[in-house]
């Protein structure tokens, strides 16, 4: 743990709901959800407004609408907020070469790499002046933590929120961390919870007085061991600046069991084509395809079949994705489709002529997996955190080799199919242009009408109006840029 708080973390405050009162002007002030809006839809985010209703992230968004039934749920918009945090993490790497991304929203800073004196009052003035210039530029709050380590720094920032800055001053994390929960320290969940509270342990406080043979006994050698040391404040953890990816890959989640085969053939080509157009994206390609298929008992199952040589290539991917769900039984029903390639490279193998005919060449290798996530399309990411760590504060977009990688969003789900029901580019949140009336966005669709705000980030709240669903002037768009010559 360093001498001075010069590793600084920042969590920008209700990311995705804060970038949609920036865009919508009609939201401000509001509550605002972000997340899937079907009947399987979680909360991937809520605005500070919706919070004081007990709206949180990883909540069901049914639940959320009892809670809270008079806020907007709004669909996530990603390339939006890809756009936004470019412009943050540029400003993060203005004050240092090491920043380690957590997230579209969440960072680390090793100041010390980027020249900062080691002394309390410069890195606070340094906090200071980036919370000012992310809000000058993107019109955001974010919090920022101070601290001799990472543990510490995240710490701050969740004291600091929202909107604020807590700098924790060297000798002073003892008596900061020690009248906490041990729940705040990472990796300590539910179940390590419980076994620490029946040995009458529930502060960091009191785990670093029950002594490290103690924690040993109840957690066993590796986890007792990082917990004592976590417990007094020690984290000797590099900011890392970059993170390798180790899988590319897009699944979608179905309002409905989906148990047409044609249909499930159909989405699996699709995912296959989003999977090959997000390697070339990123300037990589894999070996290794990996179908993903979660069944209407909520079991889940995993195929994957190795290349001869790594590929980019959209027919050699979806022809591999089709023979693996050859492999599955969908006959009673598909929540959840995905496709994966890992086994990544920085290049494209030339001779792969033979590769989309390789059905003919063995079998494809095989795993399944009993519960939610298991097989190779969950083992190709980074490490899973412990079995009962706690959940990220706000997910975001799964982690890949491309732009967005960081935390998991819930999927979107799509709208029912069925008379009169909207096109599935209606959904609330959406960016959409009138040829009479120019940019705005879907308030809300049904029954064969779309409601839309016409409205912007630079403009006063809209007026709303209503069109048919077939209005042939009215298109789905991209997003307004939130920030100036970002698009």
């Amino acid at each position: 743990m360093r001498g001075a708080p010069t590793i600084l973390h920042l969590d920008m405050d209700a990311f995705y709901a804060a970038v949609e009162q920036a865009a919508k002007p009609s939201l401000r002030g509001k509550p605002v959800v972000v997340g899937g809006l079907g009947p399987r839809g979680v909360v991937a985010t809520a605005s500070y407004e919706a919070r004081r209703y007990g709206v949180h992230s990883a909540m069901p968004t049914a639940q959320a609408r009892r809670r809270c039934p008079n806020a907007a749920y709004l669909t996530p918009r990603f390339t939006l907020y890809r756009q936004v945090s470019e412009t943050v993490m540029e400003l993060l790497a203005g004050l240092s070469p090491l920043v380690e991304p957590l997230s579209l929203d969440e960072a680390f800073v090793d100041l010390e790499a980027g020249g900062t004196p080691a002394a309390t009052a410069a890195a606070r003035e340094t906090g200071a002046r980036l919370r000012g210039a992310i809000r000058a530029a993107t019109g955001l709050s974010g919090s920022v933590g101070l601290a001799g380590s990472k543990m510490l720094a995240k710490i701050a920032s969740e004291q600091a929120k929202p909107d604020g800055l807590v700098v924790i001053a060297p000798g002073t994390e003892r008596q900061l961390l020690a009248p906490l929960g041990v729940r705040t320290l990472p990796g300590v969940g539910p179940a390590t919870a419980e076994v620490l509270r029946r040995a009458g342990i529930a502060t960091v406080g009191e785990a670093v007085e029950a002594g490290e043979a103690e924690l040993l006994r109840l957690l066993g050698k590796a986890h007792g061991g990082a917990l004592y040391a976590m417990a007094q404040g020690i984290d000797d953890r590099p900011v890392v600046a970059e993170r390798a990816s180790k899988s590319v890959s897009v699944e979608d989640t179905f309002d409905v069991d989906v148990t047409d085969r044609t249909r499930i053939q159909q989405e699996l080509a699709g995912l296959a084509g989003r999977c090959a157009r997000r390697l070339r994206a990123a300037g990589r390609s894999g070996r290794t395809v990996v179908v993903k298929v979660r069944r209407y008992d909520f079991s889940t199952l995993t195929r994957s079949e190795t290349l001869r040589g790594p590929t980019d290539d959209p027919v050699v991917i979806r022809e591999a994705a089709a023979r693996l769900l050859d492999a599955v039984d969908t006959t009673e029903g598909v929540r959840l489709l995905g496709v994966g390639v890992s086994g990544l490279a920085d290049f494209t193998q030339e001779d792969l002529f033979a590769q989309s005919a390789q059905s003919a060449a063995g079998g494809p290798a095989e795993q399944d997996a009993s519960g939610d996530g298991g097989g190779p399309l969950a083992a190709a990411g980074p490490p899973p955190p412990p079995a009962d760590a706690e959940p990220d504060a706000e997910p975001g977009p799964r982690q890949d080799a491309g732009p967005d990688a960081g935390r998991r969003a819930p999927p979107v789900p799509r709208p029912p199919a069925g008379p009169g029901a909207a096109p599935p580019h209606w959904l609330p949140g959406l960016d959409v242009r009138h040829a009479a009336y120019g940019p705005g966005w879907v308030q809300g669709s049904g029954v064969g009408r779309v409601t839309v705000r016409f409205e912007g980030p630079g403009t006063a709240p809209g007026r709303v109006r209503t069109f048919r669903a077939d209005d042939p002037g009215l298109e789905p768009s991209e997003p307004v840029p939130l920030v100036p010559g970002r698009a």
